[in-house]
């Protein structure tokens, strides 16, 4: 096969293709200097070479996804339309994500069998604008816990290193696009599933704000707390999916009504005096040092950008009491049916986060959006000074993959599953935009990832995926791959 290089046309191997940035792979499919099946048969190559090390992809669909190609070649006029601005590319759904006659397990024993008849909105979107599907990703049980791993297909490792969790819950996704599987991926976030795997795999994991990327079918359509967004090995590469993904939908009732095509748009600005915040542990969560020395070293990149950086944080007080109480409820509502039932073949976390919904009494769920809608305004009211907000992803790198999840960090225990997770949870609970986007790597003899998240200005996606753009730009963290 062949691509153009430097305005040279050379031979490049599948592996090569497979770390191709997918605007990029987008651009030579649509003129015709590769074809959609040397494409798909370069992913079904490197999945097949490196799946069984990483267990990623879950359901694996090569024939399908070679007829499609096939299909794609055979017509010349298939690329050409600007409605179809991913034909030809490859993609695997998470497994929570219902795909119409694809297997769909959202990690559990219950539904190992389960083949759904209808495909997910998201699903319907990506098939409209070309994509071809590959498979499934693999995710926790239900997606609960940002650690990837279920008694259906076992756990996800890191390809930075095999011995460490990928994160989650969208882990599958995350590692086999760090790992060159796929170009690109979906995910959703409801604590830190798309900013979490992102930051442990070296990728870029978006978490755009409520709304912008309709659900359906969904069985509470009022439901903001979990989002779908993009996970890619670039910036620009997660903005190139976002835009075919967003957009409204009748069928979702909080869809906001702007079109995905802004996100087409270019991501170069100028930063110059633009005021940001830099809080290094978000107001005194616990931090392992291997984190806040790697993020520390990247201060300097906002000035040099032309960044006004100013030490300061948001009032974070109530995030934990509004988050743990809705999501109880969201569990409640979702998962609840199933205990009675099914109880021996839950994990003991959702268990828990059924029990703790079924709990929850009026005044608590009161007291909860008032702590939320508090949140929002205090998370407003501060970002009308700072245009954004520069934090940690993640308190702590990789963990072992045989640890459900952290018991302590940097001394201080962990109360229950979800306590480590909050460096991200507090910024899902006030619905602000942010993305995790790779800032470094520890000193360990194996260095391990480390991601940087940028929060921006509700309903100000675009303005994050600049300054992500622009701090990728500058460092170039992206493309220190795997090796594996």
């Amino acid at each position: 096969m062949t691509i153009e290089v430097n305005n040279q046309v050379k031979t490049a191997p599948a592996s090569e293709l497979c770390f191709t940035p997918a605007r990029k792979l987008a651009q030579l499919l649509r003129s015709r200097k590769i074809s959609a099946t040397e494409v798909v048969q370069a992913f079904i190559a490197q999945i097949e070479r490196v799946n069984p090390k990483v267990n990623a992809i879950v359901t694996f669909l090569p024939e399908l996804a070679l007829a499609a190609a096939r299909k794609f070649d055979r017509n010349p006029k298939a690329g050409n339309s600007r409605a179809k601005p991913l034909a030809g590319l490859p993609v695997a759904y998470k497994d929570l994500v219902p795909t119409k006659g694809i297997r769909t397990t959202q990690g559990s024993l219950i539904y190992r069998d389960h083949v759904p008849d209808e495909d997910h909105l998201i699903v319907e979107r990506l098939s409209a604008a070309g994509a071809i599907t590959l498979g499934k990703t693999n995710t926790p049980e239900f997606g609960a816990g940002s650690q990837t791993f279920n008694k259906v297909f076992g756990a996800t490792k890191n390809p930075y290193d095999l011995t460490k969790t990928c994160g989650g819950s969208s882990g599958g996704a995350a590692a086999a696009v760090a790992s060159g599987m796929l170009p690109f991926a979906d995910g959703s976030d409801l604590a830190a599933s798309l900013r979490n795997p992102g930051n442990y795999c070296n990728v870029v994991g978006f978490r755009p704000t409520p709304g912008r990327v309709p659900a359906w079918p969904s069985g509470n359509a009022w439901e903001t707390l979990s989002v779908i967004g993009p996970i890619a090995r670039t910036v620009e590469d997660a903005a190139f999916l976002f835009a075919a993904m967003a957009g409204p939908d009748p069928r979702a009732p909080t869809s906001i009504a702007e079109s995905g095509a802004v996100f087409s748009k270019p991501l170069r600005r100028n930063f110059k005096k633009v005021r940001v915040a830099w809080s290094r542990d978000m107001g005194g969560l616990p931090m392992d040092p291997r984190v806040s020395t790697a993020l520390e070293k990247q201060k300097r990149i906002f000035h040099d950008l032309g960044c006004i950086v100013e030490e300061a944080c948001p009032d974070f007080s109530g995030a934990t009491e509004a988050f743990e109480t809705l999501r109880a409820l969201a569990f409640l509502q979702k998962n609840g049916h199933l205990l009675k039932d099914h109880r021996d073949q839950l994990k003991d976390t959702v268990v828990w986060n059924i029990e703790q919904g079924l709990r929850l009494t009026p005044e608590r769920l009161a007291r909860a959006e008032t702590l939320r809608t508090q949140l929002f305004h205090r998370m407003r009211k501060f970002l009308e000074r700072y245009e954004f907000l520069l934090c940690p992803v993640n308190q702590l790198p990789p963990y072992p993959v045989d640890m459900e999840y952290p018991v302590e960090i940097a001394g201080v225990k962990m109360g229950n599953y979800l306590d480590w997770m909050k460096s991200c949870y507090y910024i899902t609970i006030t619905s602000h935009p942010a993305i995790s986007v790779p800032a470094g790597f520890t000193g360990d003899a194996k260095p391990l990832p480390v991601g940087l998240q940028i929060v921006g200005r509700y309903r100000d996606d675009l303005g994050v995926l600049q300054l992500a753009h622009a701090f990728e730009g500058a460092t170039q963290y992206w493309k220190r791959a795997p090796t594996i």
